[in-house]
């Protein structure tokens, strides 16, 4: 084993990511339409989803959540409707995934269902990760799916995306959708057994990476041009992937998944490479939170409120004495004491005109005052970052 100066091992898999997999709590998995689909016999590859049906059951028994992006909606719906993929048309793209949807989310369910396992189907479009309401809602129905036991199977919104405004590609929606869930491990099941300092294809010398720390510009070009056959829909968009990934907090594996059991050959030492991220999804999300610059609005609270956040706490209404600015749900707010001093920014649970009707009242009321039952909190206490002012509570000063 080899160790680069760029934070890169080469050669000698190491066990760094057999033992991520284990440890991981949220797993999201992405499948290419290639292991999927059977195209010379215009079928799904049931012998393979069998294999990774056994994967993602043994994942979920040791008691993490998981979470599929499947690929391969366009291919089957061209199967089913007799349309050359090669040659389709954006509206006959778009047809083929309205047929195919219908035809993926019911092979998931039924390869599934033999482990007594419960899927659901997502149909994500690149607003709905980037817009934040969007964002916070579809992360609280997939949250909820994962806490009900089920399994989401996600696919980009391909029946009304355009050329222009798609994700491009299911490598980069499955970082995404790891970053909206705070996932710990992303695994890309692929055609390749990981990243190369060169192109394999072309350079029998080029030799194997294990393990990633850092996505460096010279860790880019090991994916070669836009245009190569190793970098055209694979690596390229594989490493912009990680770099999505890793920056929120969540580790990253390619591996080939031809294999039937990919998740267990990883388990048993089979080649790829891991991309480690810097820091826990919760950690990652903190950091983003305490450097953001521009809060859309302020929350005042009491003193008793500033006692609970030190000690971890959220916020709650009751705590709220005011509220300022004109803030949507999901949008960053100063937290400030009566005194005017900012202790801390966070994620609003609620708009400002929401928060307003609730302020000073406890969780309990929220119901009756709003008529719809929201979250206990305004501001969780995994989405707030307390400043080090010295601003102390009446508990602390006494």
């Amino acid at each position: 084993m080899v160790a680069l100066e760029n934070g890169t091992v080469l050669a000698g898999q190491t066990r760094a990511a057999k033992d991520a997999l284990k440890a991981a709590r949220t797993v999201v998995i992405k499948v290419g339409s290639a292991l999927l689909v059977d195209e010379q016999n215009n079928a799904i590859n049931h012998a393979w989803l069998t294999g990774i049906s056994e994967d993602i059951a043994a994942l979920k028994s040791s008691g993490a959540s998981v979470i599929v992006v499947s690929s391969g909606a366009i291919a089957l719906g061209s199967l089913n409707l007799g349309l050359n993929q090669k040659t389709l048309q954006l509206e006959e793209k778009q047809a083929a995934a309205a047929a195919g949807q219908v035809t993926l989310a019911h092979a998931w369910m039924t390869a599934l269902a033999t482990h007594n396992i419960q899927t659901a189907q997502i149909l994500l479009s690149p607003d709905d990760t980037e817009t934040r309401r969007r964002h916070l809602n579809a992360r609280a129905t997939m949250t909820t799916l994962l806490s009900l036991g089920a399994v989401p199977v996600v696919n980009e919104n391909d029946t009304v995306a355009t050329a222009e405004i798609r994700f491009g590609d299911n490598d980069r929606l499955a970082a995404r959708v790891a970053a909206m869930l705070g996932a710990d491990m992303l695994v890309l099941l692929s055609d390749v057994d990981g990243l190369y300092t060169v192109n394999p294809h072309d350079d029998k010398n080029a030799e194997h990476i294990a393990t990633v720390t850092s996505i460096t510009p010279d860790i880019m070009n090991m994916a070669g041009t836009a245009n190569a056959s190793y970098a055209s829909g694979g690596m390229v968009t594989k490493l912009e992937a990680a770099r999505i990934a890793t920056s929120a907090g969540c580790s990253m594996i390619i591996c080939n998944g031809r294999d039937p059991h990919p998740l267990t050959a990883i388990d048993a030492g089979a080649r790829n490479t891991i991309f480690t991220a810097e820091a826990s999804p919760p950690t990652a999300r903190k950091k983003w939170i305490a450097g953001a610059l521009s809060p859309k609005g302020k929350l005042v609270i009491d003193n008793g409120a500033i006692t609970a956040l030190r000690k971890g706490r959220s916020l709650l209404p009751a705590g709220v004495t005011t509220i300022g600015g004109n803030f949507e749900r999901g949008d960053l707010i100063a937290v400030e004491s009566r005194d005017g001093i900012v202790i801390g920014h966070g994620l609003s649970a609620y708009s400002a005109k929401d928060a307003a009707r609730i302020k000073g009242h406890k969780s309990s009321e929220i119901e009756a005052l709003l008529g719809y039952r929201g979250r206990d909190e305004l501001i969780h206490a995994d989405n707030i970052v307390m400043n080090d002012n010295g601003v102390a509570s009446d508990e602390e000063r006494q």
